[in-house]
């Protein structure tokens, strides 16, 4: 999932602003997958990574927490390799911090096995993450340029679907996004940067609750 700078699956890319050469992705491992099992660690990474290096404070203010939580989060963000210190930037007073990587990919199939809490809890934080990102959208909709509103969309489809199936889908919707997203890096020049805006393309593969069967087990287990 990469705008989004998370992904529980196997793909995606948010590019930090002003960030420098930083890794594409980091895979999570049970280290990195508990230290992001909060929230506002989710956001604090995401945040860095879109917008580029700030301050304890200055993320504070913007996701309305106290700069004191801002600031363990932060360090403990670092401790787990998700952020550092960018010492070309602020002064003994003021310590900004910048994003390692670009995205994030909770790839391993084991993980959530193994740590099944901090998976969920993972989960559920970058899920609410979109919420509140599609919540921020609409209540600027009367606001937004009307070339801008008519390119807002939220839809559903409903498909009957084999797990190949999916996964194929999956990778024909990823090749189209990576063929935009080539285009859009070409686009970050001074000439173009008028008349493009930062888009979230937020990608789902959920089976329907309570619609999945359960593997057939071997007689006599």
């Amino acid at each position: 999932m990469s705008e989004p700078t998370h992904r529980p699956g196997p793909a995606d890319a948010a590019h930090p602003v002003g960030a420098g050469a930083v890794p594409d992705a980091i895979v999570l491992d049970a280290k990195g997958l508990r230290a992001l099992a909060h929230p506002l660690r989710v956001q604090l990474v995401g945040v860095l990574r879109t917008s580029g290096p700030s301050t304890a404070t200055r993320l504070a203010e913007r996701l309305g927490v106290n700069s004191g939580t801002a600031s363990y989060h932060l360090r403990q963000l670092g401790a787990a390799g998700f952020v550092e210190e960018d010492t070309d930037r602020g002064n003994a007073r003021e310590r900004w911090w910048r994003s390692v990587h670009r995205t994030t990919s909770f790839s391993d199939p084991g993980l959530a096995e193994r740590e099944p809490e901090a998976a969920l809890a993972y989960l559920h934080s970058v899920a609410a993450g979109y919420t509140r990102r599609t919540q921020q959208a609409l209540n600027e909709l009367r606001t937004m340029p009307p070339v801008w509103q008519d390119t807002l969309d939220i839809s559903d489809w409903q498909l009957r679907l084999t797990p190949g199936e999916a996964a194929a889908l999956h990778r024909e919707l990823r090749a189209v996004l990576d063929r935009h997203r080539g285009e859009s890096a070409e686009r970050e020049t001074p000439s173009a940067a008028g008349r493009a805006e930062r888009v979230s393309v937020i990608l789902q593969f959920l089976p329907e609750p309570g619609t999945t069967a359960a593997p057939d087990r071997p007689s006599g287990s």
